[in-house]
């Protein structure tokens, strides 16, 4: 009996592994190719860039403050506007100033009459050396206090050393400044400097008089510089180097402050590989990839990739792919890794 029940238990398991089996060869034989195009990848010389962010500032800027103490009854306003050279910008309320300056002039007349009075006496000799030359050192002394308030008297207007705009306005009408204490930052933008650092690895690529490319992000326009300055000395922090391009801005649309991107070319070339930017795939954890076959296995592959710089429509391909590979470049999106393909000439 028990043999029996063994009997028909391995009848049923081949009966169910052959029906198996048919079920597999009719999954497998309904797959049909995927008609595709496909380009070879080749490599092509690139002359070598160097990309790096700066950020603009102006030619010459300067920090103006009063020389004398006082009360502020004038300054600029408005941040950003246009400041001509010799332009008057603040001023202080010139009162005090005024009032020493007139008991200098007093003072003066008072010496000169006196001068004048002693000096026919000292021809007649009515009075000795020694008072005259007093009386003459007093009037020196006079006359160098009256150019003094003078000068202390001038002092309270401010001009602009320079042609260009109001980048900061640091006190307001009213306020008491001090000697020296800067009020306004003005900057002569003309021609602007755009200041960005270079790894220390890539100096070797940058020489003055160098051509660069500047994009200005908020301005959405490129502008062309030229290396003026490279530093000697490395940031200790970052390991690399202050590289200042200059740009003429004679419309005065680019203005300090604003974050630009530089490419330097170099004569310097080195081979890469491009592709077409819609021929990359990106799966669900954000990786990059492409599909490449051969017409010896009628099959695609899935293949990872780094990407490197966009150059138009055409992208960098870092690393994943080498030269005479098949890359589809149309039917992709129906593949998935192995499907049968056929190449279409």
């Amino acid at each position: 009996m028990k043999c029996h029940t063994f009997i028909i238990l391995l009848l049923l398991s081949l009966f169910g592994f052959n029906n198996c089996k048919e079920k597999n060869k009719s999954g497998l034989t309904s797959i049909q190719s995927i008609p595709i195009t496909v380009i070879k990848v080749q490599k092509k010389p690139l002359l070598q860039e160097i990309s790096i962010s700066g950020n603009v500032e102006g030619t010459r800027t300067v920090k103006l403050g009063f020389m004398v103490a006082g009360k502020i009854n004038f300054i600029l306003t408005q941040e950003g506007q246009k400041v001509a050279k010799n332009q008057l910008v603040a001023s202080l309320d010139p009162e005090n100033y005024a009032i020493a300056k007139e008991l200098a002039d007093i003072q003066v007349n008072q010496a000169v009459d006196e001068y004048t009075r002693l000096k026919a006496m000292h021809e007649t000799r009515s009075i000795s050396e020694g008072d005259f030359a007093k009386i003459g050192f007093g009037l020196q002394m006079a006359k160098a206090q009256q150019k003094l308030h003078i000068k202390n008297l001038a002092e309270t207007k401010l001009y602009s050393p320079i042609t260009g705009v109001l980048l900061k306005k640091l006190a307001e009408t009213g306020e008491i400044t001090g000697t020296g204490i800067p009020v306004l930052v003005i900057s002569d933008i003309s021609r602007v400097k755009v200041n960005a650092f270079v790894p220390e690895n890539e100096l070797h690529l940058v020489k003055i008089g160098q051509q660069a490319q500047v994009k200005v992000s908020s301005l959405d326009s490129v502008f062309v510089g030229k290396v003026t300055e490279v530093g000697a000395v490395a940031d200790p922090a970052a390991r690399s180097f202050l590289v200042r391009i200059e740009i003429n801005n004679p419309q005065g649309i680019i203005r300090p402050g604003m974050i630009s991107e530089v490419n330097l070319e170099t004569t310097l070339t080195k081979e890469i590989i491009e592709l077409p930017m819609e021929v990359v795939l990106m799966d669900y954890n954000n990786t990059n990839y492409v599909f490449v076959t051969d017409e010896s296995s009628g099959k695609a592959f899935k293949r990872n990739i780094s990407l490197g710089k966009l150059n138009g429509n055409q992208v960098e391909i870092i690393s994943g792919l080498t030269e005479n590979v098949l890359v589809v470049t149309a039917g992709q999106h129906k593949l998935t890794d192995g499907t049968p393909v056929t190449i279409q000439k």
